[in-house]
């Protein structure tokens, strides 16, 4: 486990800080939901308050050298426990969350803390997610839950309100591009990279800087024809499959839900620069056209690992799209 990394990033200092303090002032909650978009660095963090919980030293913490901190940089801390999604797996399933709750009910085996995390919990079904909510009704003093989900969760109501709600976000624009720049000093440009990204710097990071502004023309173009009927959908999911179809579906999903807010706003988006006005009739039932839409893309890329044919998901995504986007 790497729970250093976390320093390395200067937008997570803030809730680092805040959770330091809890520890010492002994107020560190039993539950945690950090919320977060992918690429701020969520699943570090998580890795860095297990390591702040169970981290032996009566110094600073963590330390990285007692004996506790060495089992964690070996995976084999037997008090810290993480659950996510299996390879191909569309859900967290039952049996992991019953054995996180059971490895999470027996004493400390080092005589501290227990610390158990769940990423990605918009893969708990409700039977899931249900199941740990005696944990959250009744927490030992000694274990700590941290939860990582997406702002946007659909997690039950009952889990998140028994939570403390830490929420990540993007760092200013300035600040990210100068991150990046540090970090990936041969890339001439981060702007479109980190437009794509939602502001995200390590989603950032790992796509190529060079070329994302001819996707972005593109996919502003084929959106356009999509609204106007003017594309085959066959071809158009054809070209995506072809060319970069993960960084297409995230660029759809940002740019559907900018749409959304500039719909509700009636305002002017900031990624299309096209002003919204909808009569009063019709703006309901196209900001839910608008939902379903972003729902859709988002189960195309959730399920873009699974081996689905892609290019059927992507015609249908369009199809559906075409109501959603029409003027």
């Amino acid at each position: 486990m790497d729970f250093l990394s976390a320093d390395s990033l200067p937008w997570l200092k803030e809730p680092q800080q805040r959770l330091r303090s809890a520890l010492e002032s002994g107020h560190l909650p039993h539950s945690l939901l950090v919320l977060s978009v992918p690429g701020l660095g969520a699943e570090q963090l998580a890795n860095w308050i297990t390591a702040l919980v169970l981290c032996e030293s009566s110094g600073k913490r963590p330390c990285d050298v007692c004996p506790a901190c060495r089992l964690l940089r070996s995976d084999s801390h037997p008090d810290a426990h993480a659950v996510r999604l299996e390879e191909d797996a569309q859900q967290i399933k039952i049996d992991q969350v019953r054995e996180l709750i059971d490895s999470l009910t027996l004493k400390s085996y080092r005589g501290g803390y227990k610390v158990g995390v769940i990423e990605g919990a918009e893969a708990l079904n409700t039977n899931g997610a249900n199941a740990f909510l005696k944990t959250l009704e009744e927490p030992s003093a000694d274990t700590v839950l941290i939860i990582i989900a997406r702002p946007n969760h659909r997690l039950p109501a009952t889990v998140a309100s028994r939570c403390l709600r830490l929420l990540l976000r993007p760092p200013a624009t300035d600040d990210a591009i100068a991150w990046l720049r540090a970090n990936a000093p041969g890339a001439n440009s981060w702007h479109a990279a980190l437009a794509l990204a939602g502001g995200a710097p390590l989603s950032a990071l790992r796509l190529d800087a060079e070329g994302l502004a001819a996707i972005d023309a593109d996919m502003r173009q084929s959106i356009a024809e999509l609204a106007e009927g003017s594309v085959d959908v066959t071809l158009l999911a054809d070209r995506w499959v072809r060319s970069n179809p993960g960084v297409r579906i995230t660029w759809l999903e940002n740019w559907i839900t900018q749409r959304v807010h500039a719909t509700l706003g009636a305002a002017t988006s900031h990624q299309t620069a096209e002003p919204v006005r909808l009569p009063a009739a019709l703006l309901k039932p196209k900001i839910r056209a608008l939902f379903e839409l972003l729902d859709a893309a988002r189960d195309v890329r959730r399920l873009a690992s699974t081996g689905m044919n892609q290019q059927l998901a992507l015609e249908a995504l369009l199809v559906g799209g075409r109501a959603a986007l029409g003027k």
